[in-house]
């Protein structure tokens, strides 16, 4: 008790502290000079955001109402060096990261339904013997399955010994054998033996695992008929099911992951993502091909598998931490230096690992708190210090940024030509095109006729180069 006492003591000397240190930056210049700045409004430090024209008492908790004076709505606050070291506040920095995708599901592993065979009889016939099988089994191609006496291939072998020696007659009836789907390895051996078969060897037409054997020993089998369903293993499905928030970064192709009982790793890819939405769990069905020489993936087991997804695309990106969500939106507590944070509303894109994708309202290599966010947050609020907002689609100007390689044509100090590849992003064909430099150094230590590796930017209707790597040949 004493312990959780004393804790809760430190957490209120800390908040003391930040509240402190902020009113003495923020509100010192007011106390020593109250007439020579001018009140923009009144407001409740518990309501910042509700503004009111003239003093008095909060509506909502009865307390006085403070003042803001002209020059301090957009300053932030201002945290002693010491009380930032205290409170172990950790800075990080906005960076520009790859756009890539990992999605991590579990699934069930079923046959790959394209690696079936059936087995047919292609002549009526007597079931003469069945080989110790039963569905379930694996077998191997080539393994024996049915013996059968079908009197339609003993006649097309009696004719084609009558007629073998007759060259013109001969391939005649052979192609006769053929056509009635008599086993080739039996008109191999009637040829050699210079007899007719009465007994004839159906064999397995691949590898598998039987899923259906509907032939019995003395049974009379019809033209055309099922004796045997083979679903082959070199290979099988899984399909897992994806989030419906998800389903958009999964695509087929994507390299997949997949982890088994015994903690082997085993590469496979996303075969399809089919059209259909589970409706109870409102799910997307992926469908992965996973290679399986050793049989270790058996259908019907579980697999936790991670689909991987890359794009030829940055973003900017702060780590997922430093955020802090209020339901209606989203704000990070930027660093101007000296100890001053200013709260800063910004727009959320994808996460990717421990990082998440910031759409709007920072620029690349600031930095912004990534721990003790939440107390400074406090401490805006309490000093009615506002979140700026994100610009209206109209008042910012959206940079989208894509990478090609290309060869330097020509450079001048501001200006580059480039014949480069495609920039996909920007439904850009390969071209040969003058370009602006985002800064002179963007060119620094390049020359005409060099092999790059090419950032393109585009801002509103313009493109500009940001950077421009040399390639080796």
């Amino acid at each position: 008790m004493t312990k959780i006492l004393s804790i809760l003591l430190l957490s209120a000397f800390l908040l003391a502290s930040i509240f402190f240190w902020g009113h003495e930056n923020n509100s010192g210049a007011a106390a020593e000079k109250p007439s020579s700045r001018q009140v923009l409004y009144w407001y409740d430090p518990m309501h910042p955001e509700q503004h009111f024209d003239k003093p008095g008492k909060s509506p909502y908790m009865n307390m006085d109402l403070v003042p803001k004076l002209a020059g301090e709505e957009n300053k932030g606050i201002r945290i002693n060096h010491s009380v930032v070291q205290n409170l172990g506040v950790r800075l990080a920095r906005v960076e520009r990261i790859a756009l890539s995708t990992e999605v991590d599901v579990s699934g069930l592993i079923g046959f790959d339904e394209r690696e079936v065979a059936i087995l047919q009889a292609r002549t009526g016939g007597f079931v003469e013997k069945v080989y110790g099988l039963a569905p379930g089994d694996v077998i191997h191609k080539g393994d024996a399955i049915v013996v059968l006496s079908a009197p339609e291939w003993t006649a097309a072998g009696n004719e084609f010994l009558a007629a073998r020696s007759d060259p013109s007659l001969k391939e005649a009836a052979m192609e006769r054998m053929r056509l009635s789907g008599l086993p080739e390895s039996d008109i191999r051996e009637i040829e050699k033996q210079g007899k007719a078969l009465s007994a004839f060897t159906l064999r397995a037409p691949v590898s598998g695992v039987i899923q259906s054997l509907d032939i019995r020993q003395g049974m009379n089998v019809s033209a055309g008929q099922t004796l045997m369903r083979i679903n082959g293993l070199a290979k099988v499905w899984m399909d897992a099911a994806v989030p419906q928030s998800l389903s958009e970064a999964v695509h087929a192709g994507d390299k997949v992951s997949a982890k088994i009982f015994s903690g082997e790793s085993i590469a496979g890819k996303v075969e399809a993502v089919l059209p259909v939405m589970d409706e109870s769990s409102r799910s997307v069905k992926v469908r992965i091909s996973l290679p399986n020489p050793d049989l270790k993936l058996r259908p019907g087991a579980s697999v936790q598998v991670k689909i991987g997804h890359a794009e030829n695309k940055t973003a900017l990106a702060v780590p997922t931490e430093a955020i802090i969500r209020t339901g209606k939106r989203a704000v990070v507590m930027m660093s101007e230096g000296g100890g001053r944070f200013v709260p800063v509303e910004v727009s959320l894109g994808q996460e990717i690992g421990d990082k998440t994708v910031i759409l709007s309202g920072l620029m690349e290599n600031q930095e912004i708190a990534s721990s003790g966010q939440f107390l400074i947050d406090s401490e805006a609020s309490l000093s009615g210090v506002m979140a700026r907002s994100i610009p209206s689609m109209a008042e910012k100007r959206i940079e989208v940024t894509d990478e090609a390689d290309a060869t330097i044509v020509k450079l001048s100090g501001k200006e580059v030509t480039l014949k480069h590849g495609p920039f996909k992003s920007f439904d850009m064909p390969a071209m040969t095109m003058p370009y602006a430099l985002a800064s002179a150094q963007v060119a620094d230590g390049l020359k005409t006729g060099d092999r790059v590796h090419v950032r393109l930017s585009k801002h509103g209707e313009d493109y500009v180069v940001i950077e421009m790597k040399k390639v080796m040949p």
